[in-house]
């Protein structure tokens, strides 16, 4: 089929319409694409639209495209739960049995004081919270004291705050790892504990773009580990390394998408075998959570732009999937992820696609890229490759 190179584009936060199952979660209603497009008066995207994505979920603006140039659909996550380390290891064939753990009202007294202890620092917060709300009103007493500002969300996370005047670099990450080290087993492993750094001073806090997450490992191997196994390279753009605990991938970090754009622009001109994985985070941090849906519509419109590029560098026979791990509905009161479907547009160089309709389970990406690279079919998903070769564009 020609080159033995695929790219998965995972577009953080960008789902398309509530699950079946959203109103567990808190969700009914939410609708990442359709309702950003209601609201910011349509979304404007040719490239994507060509793609197919008009033909997937009803998206003011986006038409369905006569002759979609990719295979398209939306799935659903077979794993409980509503974050990027769950949808990530479902895209990769690691579908959980049971959700990671929250702590709506606070982490439990024994940990924070182990933790603490071995910190050489006390704790400030301890609740749930948003990142900028919460260095905006414990900032001044951080640095006072010291202290680290702890706080959760919705999220399976433990977030660490720290004025890098007060607390280096390093020794947050240090701090991090040793919560990272203690917040294990079915009651306490949370899904990554972040590291959260900021600068600034009272009323004109700002976070930096060091932010750092620290997931727990898979239980069971991945795609990733199963390309590492046979010596196929699988290069990261952006978080990938850190949600998956560095094993069988090694990433280039970015500070937003535009740099995330750029890097794998850079490297499909440089790697021309194995598997490029990018996420663009910047749907999620800086315009999901926070509400802002004009951000995410310029955001959408940027990848739309790059598209041509991505595809011109495209060869013979190449894969080329864009979906996302979660939804993150801007225009909802909610600021955090919201249980929804998400996008799946899939192409071969060369093909045009077929309808993949509604697809039960991201694993099916995993079935897909190991059909892809010749792997054995060890994933519990259903392939979708054929479908992305269905017949030769004119």
């Amino acid at each position: 089929m020609g080159s033995n190179r695929a790219l998965l584009l995972v577009l953080d936060g960008v789902g398309v319409g509530e699950a079946p199952d959203a109103a567990r979660y808190g969700d009914a209603g939410s609708d990442t694409l359709g309702n950003t497009a209601l609201v910011c008066g349509g979304l404007r995207l040719p490239e994507l639209e060509k793609l197919g994505l008009g033909n997937i979920h009803p998206i003011s603006g986006v038409a369905p495209a006569r002759s979609p140039r990719a295979a398209w659909g939306r799935s659903l996550t077979a794993s409980p739960g509503k974050d990027s380390t769950t949808g990530h290891w479902e895209m990769m064939g690691v579908i959980l049995d049971s959700p990671f753990p929250t702590f709506p009202q606070g982490f439990p007294d024994g940990f924070l004081g182990e933790f603490s202890r071995r910190c050489h620092r006390g704790v400030l917060g301890n609740v749930t919270a948003s990142g900028t709300e919460i260095i905006e009103r414990l900032g001044a007493a951080h640095a006072a004291t010291g202290d680290l500002i702890v706080y959760t969300s919705a999220d399976s996370v433990f977030q660490i705050a720290a004025h890098l005047d007060v607390v280096p670099l390093e020794e947050l990450y240090r701090c991090c790892l040793i919560a990272r080290e203690l917040l294990t087993g079915p009651e306490l492993g949370v899904s990554r504990v972040i590291a959260r750094p900021f600068t600034g001073s009272p009323g004109s806090f700002s976070r930096t773009a060091r932010r750092r997450d620290f997931s727990l490992p898979p239980p069971r191997p991945t795609l990733l580990d199963h390309l590492a196994e046979e010596g196929i390279p699988a290069t990261g753009v952006g978080k990938v390394d850190d949600l998956f605990a560095g094993r069988s991938i090694r990433t280039m970090h970015v500070e937003s998408n535009t740099e995330g754009i750029a890097t794998l622009l850079d490297q499909m001109d440089s790697r021309h075998e194995g598997f490029i994985f990018t996420n663009l985070g910047d749907f999620d941090t800086r315009w999901g959570h926070r509400n802002d849906p004009h951000g995410f519509k310029a955001g959408l419109e940027e990848v739309d732009r790059a598209i041509p590029e991505i595809i011109r560098r495209l060869r013979p026979g190449e894969l080329f999937i864009v979906t996302a791990d979660h939804g993150n509905d801007p225009t909802t009161e909610s600021t955090d992820h919201s249980r929804e479907y998400v996008p799946l547009l899939a192409m071969t160089k060369g093909f045009t696609g077929a309808p993949l309709g509604v697809r039960k389970t991201l694993a099916d990406i995993a079935a897909t890229l190991a059909d892809f690279f010749g792997l054995p079919p060890r994933y519990p998903g259903t392939g979708f490759l054929p479908e992305t070769r269905r017949r030769h564009e004119h």
